[in-house]
């Protein structure tokens, strides 16, 4: 049985193909469109799911969306009736497009597929799941567990907020939710809006600058903000946000409580907004922290799955998995609404058509989440002659030798190799990479590759079999979504002048041998790279080793700010000579900088709107 699940109409879009129980493709829409977070019907990438498996449309057998629009319908009513008058104006700005497009969606959705093929009867085909179960359904029928508990939380499904699944086999079944508007995601993207960052974009600059404040608006926060109990549920004080019936997050009385008016976007950050970054991201991790205290003690379960977009908030996580509560952790990688899409299909499969859950063993049925589009290298030659591309094909071991000697050589490499990744974080399929080990590639990869702000973090790549060797970590962490801490053997300490720097002062003082990939408090976001789901990466980094004695190197998404990652060679060329990335290898090609055209460079950083 072959399920197209979709995303759409919100942000990150997105299709999955799911073919007899087993995820065959899923890609979010922004990779072809080149819109970050383009919520749009995935058309290109539907077209591409559909290239990549050779299924034709009329072999679809069913099409599950990822959430039921009448039932969001019913909040926003309910949702203005219970405040009115106030917030009329946001009403009658979204009433309108309710009314012509997301009330009626069924009928639009059918309208968007004939565009696929309109020969193909897509009515009787389509199916909605719930929002929160699209997440619970993503995070526990790939996990490797047969029973588990799943906890998703994000800013808000239909009315659900924050969710406690249960799933056994290819059981799964929702027994507790917090709804609207107390929400633990909205919250956090309340103070994302307010440190100047985008809502549904920014929320892990946040993360990031957390570490460069201290946290002394906890309490502040906590009397008056959000009352948490001891089983981790909570209710919000709406009196301090507009989101309910405004067009911003915030209002004027969340101002006077944080002594001043939000930052306005791209001004230099205060030592406030650091300060506002540590505190918010204290009382979401004692939120998070809680809620799965009391799953743990309810349910007796052992193992815990997490979706959601406050499942990305991976400092957070990390601390779960200390705590000792569950012998494991599962996290979807594509945790917000993208992933939905893969959840949806897998409700179709499951619940709806009682298909048996394939096991991956002791692996996830993600497969490392390389689950996107892939180039024949053939392909791959006759596009970057085309883009004016000067290149080498080399065989698979001069591939791996030319590009561990460059960055041994301290040079930044742009990777597109195989089946593009899933979710927001580049796993080394579409990656820049660097040497962890300089002291000067995490500022040059932000300034003059990323275009982007000076205090964000770059994550280490780590062979699995060394990640204890240098981390405070012994798991699998194949998505990036858990932070441990540098070892104290490879940390360097700080002089007592170093000590009484403060914020951003801080951020050019190497805290350990591998500076580029150690954030300010010695932690890192670490992905573990396994022989089996990406045998090309794990043989570059183990070269790399044998070259410097170091099995880390740095990892960051092929883009630069406001772009999403790149897709096709094409694109990888372009963002290559639109930055000072100084070697690309795309498949077996290998590109050195000083070799193009010059014609063809541009001023790249401009192209996109800001994140």
């Amino acid at each position: 049985m072959r399920i197209l699940g979709l995303s759409a109409y919100y942000h990150d879009a997105a299709c999955a193909l799911i073919v007899d129980g087993r995820i065959e493709f899923a890609a979010q829409q922004e990779r072809f469109t080149r819109r970050k977070h383009d919520p749009g019907f995935p058309h290109e990438a539907i077209r591409a799911c559909l290239r990549t498996t050779g299924v034709r449309p009329a072999e679809i057998d069913l099409v599950a969306f990822y959430d039921k629009p009448f039932l969001k319908f019913e909040r926003l009513l309910e949702t203005y009736l219970a405040f009115a008058p106030r917030g009329f104006t946001s009403f009658r700005q979204a009433l309108p497009l309710w009314l012509k497009e997301k009330l009626f969606q069924k009928s639009l959705l059918v309208k968007e597929l004939k565009a696929t093929d309109a020969d193909v009867d897509w009515l009787p085909k389509l199916l909605f799941s719930e929002h929160h179960l699209s997440h619970a359904a993503s995070a526990f029928f790939p996990s490797p567990f047969e029973r588990a508990a799943v906890l998703t939380m994000d800013g808000v499904g239909e009315w659900t907020t924050t969710s406690l699944a249960l799933g056994q086999g290819s059981d799964l079944k929702v027994i507790r939710e917090i709804h609207f508007p107390h929400s633990l995601g909205l919250l956090y993207s309340a103070f994302t809006y307010y440190t100047g960052f985008k809502v549904n974009s920014g929320e892990y600059k946040v993360m990031g600058l957390a570490p460069y404040g201290e946290p002394r608006y906890v309490d502040r926060i906590k009397q008056h903000l959000i009352d948490i109990k001891e089983d981790g549920s909570f209710r919000l004080n709406l009196d301090y946000f507009d989101y309910c019936t405004g067009l911003t997050m915030t209002n004027g009385r969340f101002d006077a409580l944080f002594d001043g008016p939000p930052r306005k976007p791209e001004r230099r950050l205060a030592q406030r907004e650091m300060d506002l970054a540590a505190s918010i991201q204290a009382v979401t991790e004692e939120v998070v922290l809680k809620l799965a205290r009391a799953v743990a003690k309810e349910t007796g379960e052992r193992n815990l799955c997490l979706a959601g977009g406050v499942a990305l908030n991976c400092v957070a996580n990390g601390k779960l998995l200390k705590q000792g509560w569950f012998d494991k952790l599962w996290l979807q990688p594509a945790a917000g609404d993208a992933g939905g899409a893969v959840g949806a299909a897998l409700c179709a499969a499951h619940l709806y058509k009682d298909q048996p859950r394939l096991r991956a063993g002791a692996a996830d049925a993600m497969r490392g989440s390389y689950l996107g589009t892939s180039y024949r290298q053939s392909e791959i030659e006759r596009r970057l002659a085309a883009a004016g591309a000067h290149f080498e094909t080399l065989d698979d071991e001069a591939i791996i030798e030319r590009c561990a000697a460059a960055l041994a050589e301290g040079k930044a490499l742009g990777w597109h190799q195989g089946r593009m990744e899933f979710g927001p974080r580049a796993l080394g399929g579409r990656s820049i990479l660097g040497d962890a080990r300089s002291p000067t590639m995490q500022k040059m990869l932000n300034l003059k590759v990323k275009y982007r702000e000076s205090f964000r973090p770059f994550a280490p790549s780590v062979l699995r079999e060394d990640v204890a060797e240098w981390f405070d970590l012994d798991e699998d962490s194949p998505y990036m979504l858990l932070v441990a801490d540098v070892l104290d053997r490879h940390r360097i300490r700080m002089s007592e002048e170093q000590e009484r720097l403060f914020g951003i002062d801080r951020l050019n003082v190497p805290r350990s041998s591998i500076p580029a990939v150690t954030h300010v408090d010695y932690s890192a976001r670490i992905q573990t790279v396994h022989p089996d789901t990406n045998p090309r990466y794990h043989a570059l980094i183990s070269r790399f080793k044998a070259m410097t004695g170091c099995p880390v190197i740095v990892n960051t998404s092929f883009n630069v700010r406001g772009e999403p990652i790149v897709e096709s060679p094409e694109d990888a060329f372009r963002c290559f000579m639109g930055t000072e990335i100084e070697r690309l290898a795309v498949g077996n090609c290998f590109l050195r900088k000083e070799d193009q055209d010059p014609a063809l460079k541009q001023r790249y950083e401009g192209r996109f709107d800001l994140d």
